[in-house]
């Protein structure tokens, strides 16, 4: 059986051009969103634009709202800044969402995927928590990468 790979990413201190050849270094061409609202103050990290930019180098944008994190847990971590908490709430949540790992998980099998969040640190996004839920389903060993 294949060993596949998933990475992740965050955009945090990056612009755009910077972003899309990192991914491009990597071979990816599936990006996988994983903010609960895609939208950003940083030029070309909203939905649509970077939908478009990204379609224009052959990398297909999806972005899975389902596995954002929600908007009381992010808050709650702003007040009381408890990691743990957080990721434990986070995990609660994800358990409601398998559909949506199974999904990711049908993008690793089809060619190289990045799942990306604002967060540059990845021990401190849920998207490792995302990626970690994608190679327990998958069960062979799949290797995470944060670039």
């Amino acid at each position: 059986m294949k060993n596949y790979e998933v990475l992740t990413i965050g955009y945090e201190g990056r612009e755009i051009d910077e972003f899309v050849n990192h991914l491009k270094n990597h071979n990816v061409t599936h990006l996988v969103d994983v903010r609960e609202i895609p939208l950003s103050r940083k030029r070309g990290f909203s939905k649509s634009a970077l939908r478009e930019r990204l379609e224009s180098e052959d990398i297909e944008y999806v972005h899975l709202r389902s596995l954002g994190s929600p908007s009381e847990i992010r808050n709650k971590l702003k007040i009381d800044w408890d990691y743990d908490g957080f990721f434990q709430a986070y995990e609660e949540h994800l358990s409601q969402n398998q559909d949506a790992i199974v999904e990711v998980h049908s993008y690793v099998t089809n060619g190289v995927t990045c799942i990306m969040c604002f967060e540059r640190m990845y021990d401190k996004c849920h998207r490792s928590i995302v990626a970690s839920k994608v190679r327990e389903y998958d069960g062979n060993g799949l290797k995470i990468t944060h670039i």
